[in-house]
């Protein structure tokens, strides 16, 4: 009887203590997006929101251990809270505690320059390469993933019909292998804005391949389309990629707010068969982004896809014209050209390199002051045509433009009947002549590489590439 009553005894104090570490493993509660974790980058010198969920209408304390205040809120009824803490200059690491009474904390945080990396799969192509599709230089580059500055978080895919709070995914230090599998074009940008910068970077990519611009907009954004069939949330996503608002929804609005300088952008293959309409949707996608954040302006910056040979047409081309149009829409934003970088059979080309060191150059000249550098490739300003000849002259050309010694094979010129003739193209000192007397006496239009392929052969004299053009805007296609 004894023993049986000491056994009641212990399995009651058992409970008691177990009941107590239950008490003490849960009593906190506050919980924290995967975005804001360890490792992270914070964008320096800014005010960066912070935000999780708690226990409705208790109290949450943070404190950075760069300053001495603590931020105090309150969590609402639906669990949520968040913040805004004040950024100092680059450096790090630090920590975050974050208390409900009982605390968390974030370690090894950098401060720097964040930046969100979107498009579709030439911003996905790792570093590594794709399956029997390598990048240009990759083993040097994983061989030597030694740059303990820079900070990776990929955004892991979901398709769900309504907006989401949380993604799947981890802020990782460079290694071999974390680099292996990360964006190339994301990477080569950010290793050389933190080489010239000497700062801590941070690069969120969220990225899928064969996407479409629509299913990166909001149901709000998109309301101003009629053409564009909203999914509603009974409805059934075959194609998440190709589905309008569905990344948005998974993909962007949960990491809104996140503290960015600003976005690099690589997409439009998806959309290359209505050009007209991406012009369009471009500059609404970034103001609808811009408009999450806060309103705030933050830098754009995006590539003109690469010359492609998508079969019979000039597809390829409209969209890279749309492209063009489309910046001078969207303000704080600059464009990136690679005339020289694509591949006929390939529509992700191996260099990217060049697609990287393209938007690392937008980034530096223009958020960041560099000079001595033009933003971007030669950008057809306006035409003169005098007797046979009709005279281009050039943004984006200030030190003058050059082929490489080599002859300028890609011009086309015509007169009012709209047919085009292969033309010779000089450099001069203002431009590009161009013509061809025997063929069209009295020029009306020049294009320069309006093809669906074509490795471009015009440059400025910092060896970036003209972006192709053309002078005229007519519907048909008339060749000799």
């Amino acid at each position: 009887m004894g023993s049986y009553i000491l056994s009641i005894i212990h399995l009651k104090r058992s409970s008691f203590i177990l009941l107590c570490l239950f008490s003490v493993q849960t009593y906190g509660q506050v919980k924290l997006p995967a975005i804001i974790s360890d490792r992270m980058v914070l964008q320096q010198k800014s005010s960066v929101p912070l935000w999780g969920k708690a226990k409705p209408g208790s109290k949450i304390r943070v404190k950075p251990s760069w300053q001495k205040q603590v931020v105090i809120t309150t969590a609402l009824t639906d669990s949520s809270w968040k913040v805004k803490v004040n950024t100092p200059s680059a450096g790090g690491p630090y920590s975050i505690k974050i208390s409900d009474g009982s605390p968390i904390k974030i370690n090894n945080i950098l401060i720097g320059e964040v930046w969100l990396c979107s498009g579709q799969s030439n911003m996905t192509m790792p570093v590594k390469g794709f399956p029997n599709d390598p990048v240009e230089g990759s083993t040097d580059e994983i061989l030597n993933a030694k740059n303990k500055n820079i900070r990776f978080f990929d955004v892991g895919r979901s398709s769900a019909l309504e907006l989401q709070k949380d993604v799947k995914g981890s802020w990782k230090e460079v290694t071999s292998e974390s680099l292996s599998n990360f964006s190339a074009t994301a990477w080569f940008f950010g290793k050389t804005v933190q080489q010239e910068l000497n700062i801590p970077v941070g690069l969120i990519t969220s990225s899928w391949g064969g996407s479409n611009i629509e299913t990166w907009m909001s149901k709000e954004a998109l309301s101003a389309f009629s053409d564009i069939k909203i999914p509603e949330v009974k409805d059934s996503v075959r194609i998440p990629n190709q589905t309008p608002t569905i990344l948005f929804n998974n993909m962007i609005y949960p990491v809104t707010g996140y503290g960015i300088k600003g976005v690099i952008w690589y997409q439009g293959e998806s959309n290359r068969l209505n050009p007209a309409q991406y012009k369009e949707l471009l500059p609404a996608m970034v103001k609808n982004w811009r408009s999450i954040w806060g309103g705030e302006q933050f830098p754009f910056y995006y590539l003109q896809i690469a010359p492609f040979n998508y079969g019979k047409g000039l597809s390829s081309a409209y969209i890279r014209e749309a492209q063009l149009k489309a910046q001078k829409l969207i303000p704080n934003s600059g464009i990136g050209f690679l005339m020289d970088a694509g591949e006929e059979s390939n529509i992700h080309p191996a260099n990217k390199k060049a697609a990287g060191m393209r938007l690392a150059t937008l980034a530096l000249v223009k958020s960041y002051g560099f000079k001595g550098l033009p933003e971007t490739g030669p950008v057809n300003k306006t035409m003169q045509v005098k007797d046979t000849t009709a005279y281009l002259f050039f943004e984006h050309a200030e030190g003058g433009l050059t082929s490489w010694g080599k002859t300028l094979n890609h011009f086309e010129i015509a007169g009012e009947n709209k047919i085009f003739y292969p033309a010779k193209a000089v450099i001069t000192k203002q431009g590009v002549a161009v013509s061809n007397a025997g063929k069209v006496k009295n020029p009306v239009a020049v294009r320069y590489a309006f093809k669906d392929f074509v490795i471009g052969d015009l440059f400025n004299n910092a060896g970036f590439p003209a972006t192709s053009f053309r002078t005229d805007d007519w519907v048909i296609e008339k060749r000799p």
